[in-house]
């Protein structure tokens, strides 16, 4: 609306220009062609800004790339010289030393030398206010977040000596809101196709869900919509146990 009402506004301008200059002053074919140009106005001047658009979205597409040039590669997947037993973690013991991190160098710490130990096969709780650094702490433990100095070692390995497949392949996260992908009950406990069905199934049992899937005709190829809004938040959250144990 803006545009035609700048185009009309300028249009009005040129013939009041035209009409008010004294006669023989102007060639009257010039002035029928500026009234002519005048008329495809509104449309150049769309054409002009639509160009201009494209020309900044461009630009901004080029920004984005050289920023994405700047950022740091991750760690290697896979370390070979310092790969993890199988069989790790076993016990579980989760050992922080002077832990510090922060999400930028310019930005202050969030974690300020934490120093504390975890120990294997118990439960514990960490609380804390908005912001007091409980994400982070798990951003940390997965390399999510790399420590600015410090050790997260997990039993008497440094995490930051393996490769982040290595780590996170072998510890789970239960989430708040849990995560479910459009497909199937199975291809959301076992998306890489690695386990059998009695396994599976042994885990459904062991969250207490494979009862709940057995009423269902399909069984282990029940639908999941997206997001699991076919489920409830209960169920989405023992499907994400479920993976945890299928893992293990």
């Amino acid at each position: 609306v803006r545009l035609d009402l700048l185009s009309l506004t300028t249009f009005i301008c040129l013939l009041i220009f035209l009409v008010s200059v004294p006669v023989g002053l102007i060639d009257p074919g010039i002035a029928g062609l500026a009234v002519t140009y005048g008329l495809n106005l509104n449309m150049l001047q769309g054409w002009m800004i639509e160009q201009l658009c494209n020309m900044e979205k461009r630009m901004i597409s080029v920004e984005r790339i050289l920023q994405y040039t700047c950022i740091s590669s991750e760690p290697p997947l896979l370390i070979e010289e310092n790969r993890p037993d199988r069989l790790w973690p076993s016990c579980g013991e989760v050992n922080i030393r002077c832990l510090q991190v922060r999400y930028a160098p310019h930005m202050p710490l969030v974690l300020r030398g934490i120093t504390c130990t975890f120990q294997g096969g118990k439960k514990t709780g960490i609380v804390g206010r908005t912001g007091s650094g409980k994400t982070t702490l798990i951003q940390a433990l997965f390399r999510i977040v790399e420590p600015a100095t410090g050790q997260i070692i997990i039993d008497d390995i440094d995490v930051s000596s393996i490769g982040l497949h290595d780590l996170r392949s072998r510890l789970s996260i239960i989430p708040q809101d849990p995560t479910m992908f459009e497909g199937t009950i199975r291809s959301n406990l076992d998306p890489l196709e690695e386990y059998s069905d009695e396994q599976i199934w042994e885990a459904l049992d062991k969250c207490q869900l494979g009862d709940e899937v057995r009423k269902k005709e399909a069984k282990l190829e029940s639908p999941v919509a997206e997001n699991g809004e076919n489920w409830s938040m209960g169920q989405r959250q023992l499907v994400c146990l479920g993976r945890v144990l299928l893992k293990r």
